[in-house]
């Protein structure tokens, strides 16, 4: 892409996600559930994106297991419950409590009172902007 002059967007999500380096078992999941195009679409999108050492903390197999085809619909039920459509900053929630629905239909608890958590992750990183979105980097995966 380097020296390309048409490419003058900033990156979407998914990019944003691939070039941070700690997002390597998000980014594969979201691949493995299809879900690659719906995040460079148009949005706006937030994500909540867990970090590779957030997945590695879930029980031993977990992240195989679910990467596997015949667990899609599980999988893309899990990742989908880490966005919320449109775009939401850390500013946004400051001081408040509330209960989005995500893209997958359930809500989740956002609490800003004392820095964000979501449900019991917390945000390590806030408003990682991207084309298309927010990214907010949690410290849990969040299972619906």
């Amino acid at each position: 892409m380097a020296g390309c002059a048409t490419t003058t967007s900033a990156p979407d999500i998914v990019e944003v996600a691939q070039s941070a380096g700690s997002f390597e078992t998000l980014v594969a999941a979201v691949s493995a559930a299809d879900l690659v195009e719906t995040l460079q679409g148009e949005g706006p999108f937030t994500v909540f994106a867990p970090t590779d050492e957030a997945f590695a903390a879930l029980p031993d197999g977990t992240v195989e297991t679910l990467l596997k085809p015949e667990n899609k619909d599980q999988l893309t039920a899990i990742l989908t419950y880490h966005v919320l459509p449109g775009k939401v900053m850390a500013a946004d929630v400051a001081g408040q409590r509330l209960n989005p629905e995500t893209v997958n239909g359930q809500t989740v608890h956002v609490d800003g009172r004392n820095g964000v958590k979501v449900n019991d992750a917390t945000v390590t990183a806030a408003d990682i902007e991207a084309s298309n979105g927010v990214i907010h980097v949690i410290d849990k995966v969040l299972l619906p």
